[in-house]
């Protein structure tokens, strides 16, 4: 099958190249200096499940690629809006786009541009960066990737699209039942780890000891639950003890995306995470207060960025 990865990144590049390593046509779609390495010298892939190293088409232009059966998009959470715009290229009558990134709304905005139909959802587990231009390193845990349809059911090319990521080595493939709740529960952890270690300037391991930031944490976990449930979400019951358990594991010096981002001056995905909390607790009537508390002390941060 005929693949598109939109953001050769962390997630996207490490992606794109166990497929290709599976033998699936693969192009990538980058830019900068990663986009130069990618073109020039291909993509090489770090990771505990093995290194590879693929030679495949990259390029900043999706006329370039054409129609694809999937669009795998990976970009961060402030440019989807741009990116979705970019798509129609890549766009067949059956191609599916599916988002692996971070936040609640993104499936949602690019269905705004796209149509709802051409849509899957996503959720990506996986500790990966772009090591330097060109290298993308794993650097453990798992390669676990969630995707399922919208309206849950088991078309054709979400059946295809799990055979493919199913048979490609170091990917841990999950068809959802319901990709919503997926959605959601991973959102919840993502909003405690990133707003906490954000916030304070500080890893996992310290929060974890100071009784009161690992309430807070807590709570953040709680409101996005709240949040969800009133939206009908159907999250289960046990799943902030489940993520403060699997936290408790976390490596002690562990931040978030978030805080690297806070502190190497790049742009936030802040109104994506906590903005959202808060715009979503807002229309169904519900308190937020740790969010908005998050959201309130990163939001200077953000003045002058789109």
């Amino acid at each position: 099958m005929k693949f598109a990865i939109y953001g050769a990144g962390g997630v996207g590049g490490y992606l794109g190249a166990r497929l290709a390593d599976a033998g699936h046509e693969v192009h990538l779609i980058a830019r900068g200096d990663h986009l130069d390495a990618l073109a020039s010298d291909g993509l090489r892939v770090e990771s505990p499940f093995g290194e590879t190293k693929v030679e495949l088409p990259a390029t900043d232009d999706p006329a370039d690629v054409g129609h694809c059966d999937y669009v795998l998009f990976c970009v961060k959470s402030h440019d989807t809006k741009t990116a979705a715009e970019s798509l129609s290229p890549l766009l067949g009558e059956e191609t599916a786009v599916v988002s692996f990134q971070n936040g609640v709304d993104n499936e949602d905005w690019i269905a705004d541009v796209v149509g709802e139909s051409q849509v899957v959802g996503g959720v990506a587990y996986i500790f990966s960066t772009i090591k330097e231009p060109g290298v993308v390193e794993h650097t453990g845990g798992p390669a676990r990737f969630i995707y399922g349809e919208r309206d849950a059911r088991r078309t054709s090319r979400i059946e295809a699209l799990d055979e493919a990521l199913s048979e490609s080595e170091g990917v841990d493939a999950v068809l959802a039942d319901d990709i919503d709740v997926e959605i959601w529960r991973k959102f919840a952890l993502i909003c405690a780890q990133a707003g906490m270690t954000a916030t304070t300037r500080l890893p996992i391991g310290d929060i974890r000891e100071t009784e009161a930031s690992w309430t807070m944490y807590r709570r953040l976990m709680e409101e996005v639950c709240t949040v969800a449930r009133a939206e009908s979400v159907d999250l289960p019951d046990d799943t902030v003890e489940e993520w403060l358990e699997f936290a408790q594991d976390f490596e002690p010096d562990m931040y978030s995306s978030l805080h690297y981002d806070l502190t190497h001056g790049k742009q936030l995905e802040l109104e994506a995470l906590h903005g959202a909390v808060v715009r979503h607790a807002d229309k169904v009537g519900v308190a937020a207060p740790m969010n908005e508390a998050v959201h309130a002390i990163l939001k200077p941060h953000t003045t002058n960025q789109k």
